[in-house]
């Protein structure tokens, strides 16, 4: 059967390739692609990979796919065909195996894109078609890893591979389960995007809950970091300015206007970061966002 590991005998050969035949069919084994040790001759048998190419041409190969009937692999999407699936590169040479668009979701908005990257292993239906078959969530439980005690505010690289309207269930590249709430994404998450995230808390099923919002500091300007560094240097994190300040003060110690000053001091204020005393004529760093860095 196509898309299995099978063993056959070598019939015929020549300088590109050897020709091994399994049950009367003969399948071409290209020289380069033998990787046993010892050379093969004419009347030996030899095992590989058998599959039908891209030119539908029966073909063995020793490179062994990323992922086989009884193997999960991570294949890459290479393209996207809206009436009959995505098509993946799961380590062939030449060829390319097809998720079914009946396995993919309804939307296509959250379909895998170019270079995505899905989970799948292979079948082989009755007319011998291979086809990449999706992980589902129980292979996904079955593989993750168990995450340390200190994952807040941490950095994870993660992969989708369930989009639900609620959110995303991603795998991080160590292996935690992870969960984004459609809430904390900044555009929707789509099956297979891979994509950059923080861990914002842990969920009573002992997933990592995720965001791949900005961090309050990675939003602010040029002019509102100035300003916090101007906080951090002072011991008692506090400024003799705020929004009625006077403008010529402003530019002295600051350098920018006072309209570019209250700008900034309102992006921190609504970023949580500061707090503004305006009997006292003062602002005052309460939370630090390189801090969260150092957790």
């Amino acid at each position: 059967m196509l898309g299995t590991i099978e063993t056959g005998k070598i019939i015929d050969q020549n300088e590109d390739a050897y020709y091994v035949q399994i049950d009367g069919i003969t399948y071409e084994l290209k020289r380069h692609e033998i990787t046993q040790d010892e050379i093969p001759k004419l009347g030996d048998e030899i095992t590989g990979f058998i599959y039908d190419n891209k030119n539908h041409d029966r073909e063995m190969t020793q490179f062994l796919p990323f992922a086989q009937p009884d193997q999960y692999g991570w294949g890459k999407v290479t393209e996207v065909r809206p009436g009959l699936g995505v098509f993946v590169d799961i380590g062939l040479p030449d060829k390319d195996v097809v998720v079914s668009l009946d396995d993919l979701p309804r939307d296509k908005s959250n379909w895998p894109r170019k270079d995505d990257r899905l989970l799948v292993r292979l079948e082989t239906d009755e007319k011998d078609r291979i086809w990449a078959k999706l992980a589902d969530e129980n292979i996904f439980d079955q593989i993750a890893a168990n995450f340390p005690k200190d994952m807040k505010n941490k950095d994870v690289f993660a992969t989708v591979y369930a989009s639900r309207d609620i959110g995303a269930f991603v795998l991080t590249s160590d292996y935690y389960l992870g969960f984004v709430h459609e809430s904390q994404m900044g555009c929707p998450l789509r099956l297979g995007e891979q994509f950059r995230g923080r861990v914002i808390g842990v969920s009573q099923y002992g997933r990592l809950n995720l965001s791949n919002l900005p961090r309050a500091f990675e939003e602010i300007d040029d002019d509102a970091q100035m300003i916090l560094m101007s906080l951090r240097r002072k011991e008692i994190k506090t400024l003799p300015f705020y929004d009625k300040s006077d403008a010529q003060e402003i530019k002295n110690y600051f350098g920018i206007s006072k309209s570019a000053f209250k700008r900034a001091l309102g992006h921190l204020l609504k970023a949580g970061l500061i707090s503004e005393d305006k009997e006292a004529g003062t602002i005052t760093l309460i939370h630090d966002p390189e801090s969260d860095n150092d957790e």
